[in-house]
């Protein structure tokens, strides 16, 4: 069983640490067995939690035995961290444990050094301060969560819910984590970050943008030869104003958001289907199995069947 690890800092935000408490604990398999077992830890049995306090049942060294570790956020930001805490942190990245943190939990995951080089992002309000006292850190403002492979980060309040709901699909695949979506009365995946955009393979345009009913045919009619003239004929513009408008509203050209559409409709049909992949590669609009292959390399940063293996 996948065990967590919710590290409770001293001034911790009380909805941070309730989340991936509640949404872990309560994911089921397929079989009804539960998914995850939760621990919370601190580095002292009490924990000041603002207008209450907790008392923890594991200290730090449940941090060594976990495969995840989720970091909330705490009441002051700029608050230093704890030797033990960083050099706990440390060595649990040190070992491959995957760390995740939500909202402000950002700021004593970058004390750790373990985000140096990395994209990052945290609550809105507070990724000013973060760029200024972590100059290493690439920090995104607007997205709901960064996935780095092994280290992620979340935005604000219930983006720590989006953050949770996409490890769940990492870890068990779509069926697994729609449910834990269900349970949570959450949509799976929101169309939105903090300025409501989400950290998809391909960029959304916002609902009402000029934009939508022609990223709504493409999506319909993705499985069909598209070329740049096809989907400016539909747009009834240009090719010219049609990319100029891409640019602006999804920051990337047509063609590449109908390739990434292509591909996060294959990794549906490969998690949830047993067509071969060279089905799934005709069904989303590629016109080859290698340019199926390739471009979904380079999108996932895997094949389509070690995605396979990995989610379905």
């Amino acid at each position: 069983m996948h065990t967590i690890a919710v590290l409770a800092l001293d001034q911790v935000i009380p909805f941070d640490l309730s989340t991936p408490i509640e949404v872990f604990s309560r994911t089921r398999l397929p079989d009804g067995r539960p998914a995850y077992q939760v621990r919370v830890c601190a580095e002292h049995p009490e924990v000041d939690a603002g207008t209450f306090s907790i008392r923890v049942r594991w200290g730090l060294e449940a941090l060594e035995a976990a495969d995840t570790i989720i970091v909330p956020g705490t009441a002051d930001p700029a608050a230093p961290l704890a030797p033990a805490v960083r050099d706990a942190l440390r060595a649990a990245a040190a070992n491959g444990t995957r760390i995740a943190s939500i909202c402000a939990g950002t700021f004593p995951l970058a004390a750790t050094g373990l985000l140096d080089g990395l994209r990052a992002t945290t609550h809105w309000a507070a990724a000013d301060l973060l760029a200024a006292t972590h100059p290493d850190i690439e920090v995104d403002p607007d997205v709901l969560y960064v996935d780095n492979g092994q280290i992620l980060t979340s935005a604000g309040a219930a983006a720590g819910l989006d953050l949770c709901l996409h490890m769940i699909r990492r870890d068990y695949g779509s069926a697994v984590a729609a449910d834990a979506a269900r349970l949570s009365v959450m949509p799976l995946e929101r169309e939105g970050g903090q300025a409501q955009f989400i950290v998809h393979r391909h960029a959304p345009a916002p609902q009402g943008s000029v934009l939508e009913p022609v990223l709504a045919w493409l999506q319909d009619n993705m499985g069909s030869e598209l070329t740049l003239a096809d989907i400016a004929a539909h747009a009834g513009t240009s090719t010219r104003t049609l990319i100029r408008r891409f640019s602006e509203q999804t920051g990337t050209t047509p063609l590449q958001w109908l390739h990434r559409a292509r591909v996060r409709q294959a990794q549906h049909l490969l998690e949830t289907t047993h067509h071969s992949v060279e089905r799934i590669g005709a069904q989303v609009g590629f016109g080859s199995p290698t340019a199926f292959r390739d471009r979904f390399k380079k999108t996932t940063g895997v094949s389509p069947y070690a995605y396979r293996r990995a989610f379905s």
